[in-house]
């Protein structure tokens, strides 16, 4: 019966990669605002000009975000370079309610910028700061990430990455598989690994300097940590049957994974530097899916014990399990929320075809669907919380999206080319 299913479940997950083409480079598509979003402007950058303007940089991070609008350069009544040259009335004339200004200065093969944020209603300055790097868009990110705090006391999340998984046919239809990440904004896209087998559920290390994955080897899945600087992979299972779903522990030394080697799909946790094994569920029915918890004690996954799949959450030191969700007729890929209070996942209701994106209040127990697609799925939040990154469809093939955790900023992230899945955000890049 086990021999059966795990053979079933990676045939499934062969024929959606089968079903993928090409891919390059991700763009963003905006396809629902926000009405109360605040007005602000970012005054173009003097001095310097790197390969891509950074206000323009840190203007398309705010407005991703959904909170704020910016303003129009080709609106300003001004464009003031220094504090000197900032007169608080042209901007309230403009309806804008925050300003920022600032200079660009190329120092051997870096930029350091600087900026100053403004509050126009208050005729304050409210942030002043410097950042320097040879890659002037981590340096774009850097600033929308100050301003994103300042103005909602929130980290921002602008400077992280995105992990996915992209296919190619090649001659005599075969598939060339890929591990990606790029930027947030889906610029400086990097190929982490080129492999004739398919690649399944990557997931970042808490530093953001290591992923782990799913790869097959003579037609065997296995679990590998690479480094994706150096390029250095380790692999850590290779047991018979299933070796899936890697999740790294909030402080890095542990993975939670799922194997079947005592004949049934189980919780483990490996310790990664001497890679011993601990069991957590010992159930008849499939558990998979791990998730951890922020206090490192508890894993939430992915259960059919009561019949079809539902979210539970188990104790890492007892072994105790409780059901977390209760609406609907599926709910599986839970994915925690940072504050722990929340966890994202698909989502099917009853009498409803298709599988969309929701997100359980656990204290409460309000759920609220966030997508409305036919097939959206693999959540990941973003590191401040602010987000949702999922895969869907558009047109017919395979695309990434993304959603704010309170539903009223919708994005598309279509490719080039092909189809893309799997995604993973990053944690925050300290």
């Amino acid at each position: 019966m086990i021999g059966r299913h795990i053979k079933a479940v990676f045939t499934a997950l062969l024929l959606v990669f089968m079903a993928q083409s090409a891919w390059a480079g991700l763009t963003i598509e905006i396809t629902k605002g926000n009405d109360s979003a605040v007005p602000i402007a970012v005054v173009p950058f003097g001095g310097d000009t790197p390969p891509h303007d950074v206000a323009e940089i840190i203007g398309a991070d705010l407005k991703r975000s959904g909170l704020f609008e910016p303003f129009a350069p080709g609106n300003m009544l001004s464009l003031p370079q220094t504090k000197e040259d900032v007169v608080y009335s042209d901007w309230r004339k403009s309806g804008v309610d925050y300003l920022v200004i600032g200079n660009v200065k190329k120092e051997g093969n870096r930029y350091k910028a600087t900026f100053v944020l403004y509050d126009v209603i208050k005729q304050q300055q409210l942030l002043e700061h410097s950042y320097a790097s040879s890659n002037h868009r981590k340096v774009a990110h850097n600033i929308s990430d100050d301003i994103y705090e300042k103005l909602t006391g929130k980290p921002g999340a602008f400077d992280t990455k995105i992990l996915y998984v992209t296919s190619t046919r090649a001659a005599a239809n075969k598939i060339r598989y890929k591990l990606n990440y790029a930027d947030s904004d889906g610029f400086g896209a990097k190929t982490i690994l080129n492999s004739s087998e398919p690649i399944l559920s990557p997931s970042w290390s808490p530093d953001a300097k290591k992923v782990a994955y799913v790869n097959f080897s003579k037609g065997r899945p296995g679990i590998y940590i690479q480094d994706i600087y150096q390029g250095k992979r380790l692999r850590m299972t290779a047991f018979k049957g299933l070796n899936s779903a890697p999740a790294w522990s909030p402080d890095g030394r542990k993975l939670a994974m799922v194997l079947s080697k005592g004949g049934n799909p189980d919780i483990y946790i490996m310790d990664v530097a001497t890679r011993q094994l601990r069991q957590i569920t010992r159930h008849f029915a499939i558990d998979t899916e791990p998730s951890w918890m922020p206090d490192g004690q508890h894993l939430v996954f992915t259960s059919n014990r009561g019949g079809a799949p539902q979210i539970y959450q188990a104790n890492v030191q007892t072994g105790k399990v409780k059901r977390l969700t209760f609406e609907g007729k599926y709910n599986a890929r839970a994915r925690v929320f940072p504050d722990g209070k929340s966890i994202a996942m698909v989502h099917k209701g009853e009498g409803i075809a298709q599988f969309n994106i929701a997100v359980l209040e656990l204290d409460s127990g309000r759920l609220r669907l966030l997508t409305s697609t036919p097939l959206d799925e693999s959540p990941s939040v973003a590191p401040n919380g602010s987000m949702l990154i999922y895969a869907t469809q558009q047109r017919g093939r395979g695309v990434l999206a993304a959603v704010s955790a309170d539903g009223a900023v919708k994005l598309t992230l279509p490719s080039s080319e092909g189809d893309v899945r799997e995604p993973a955000w990053s944690p925050i890049n300290k």
